[in-house]
């Protein structure tokens, strides 16, 4: 999930941080802590990741709310959300939301336990979406594979 982010990233967002275990392969590819912002809803895992991530900015709140919180311009958004069990509409704004404060080409990386890629398809296509498949991880029970997501700017094609 990590692969290729680092300190030349610069701003990140990670989106259902859980327990931290994708916050710490975040950080240990390279990326600041006070450059690594985390949104999360359950208050639970969020007091253990302000222990745990102290000089990593934690907002209560839902991903889908990026925007309202995140100037535009970040490097990557890392998503650990279950958008496969979520309903369309929610996926959407979800995505939706990323996209609004990533800057233009960077990626929205996302695993997911399914076969096909997590996101719906009319969100892609409204969104105007590239999707790039990573190579399955055999070893994660149940398998994974890590999905980058790009938007297309005006003029470029696939």
């Amino acid at each position: 999930m990590a692969a290729g982010l680092g300190l030349h990233t610069g701003r990140v967002v990670e989106f259902g941080p859980g327990t931290g275990s994708l916050t710490r392969g975040i950080l240990a590819a390279g990326v600041a802590p006070e450059n690594l912002t985390l949104f999360e809803l359950d208050t639970a895992f969020a007091d253990h990741l302000r222990l745990a991530f102290p000089d990593c900015t934690l907002i209560l709140n839902g991903a889908d709310t990026a925007a309202d919180h995140i100037a535009p311009g970040v490097g990557a958004v890392v998503s650990g959300l279950p958008l496969l069990s979520m309903p369309e509409a929610v996926c959407h704004e979800i995505v939706s939301a990323a996209f609004r404060i990533l800057a233009p080409g960077a990626p929205y990386i996302q695993f997911t336990y399914g076969p096909k890629p997590p996101i719906p398809p009319a969100t892609i296509a409204a969104l105007g979406l590239t999707v790039e498949a990573g190579p399955k991880i055999w070893t994660n029970l149940p398998p994974a594979r890590v999905y980058r997501f790009r938007q297309l700017g005006p003029g470029q094609a696939d």
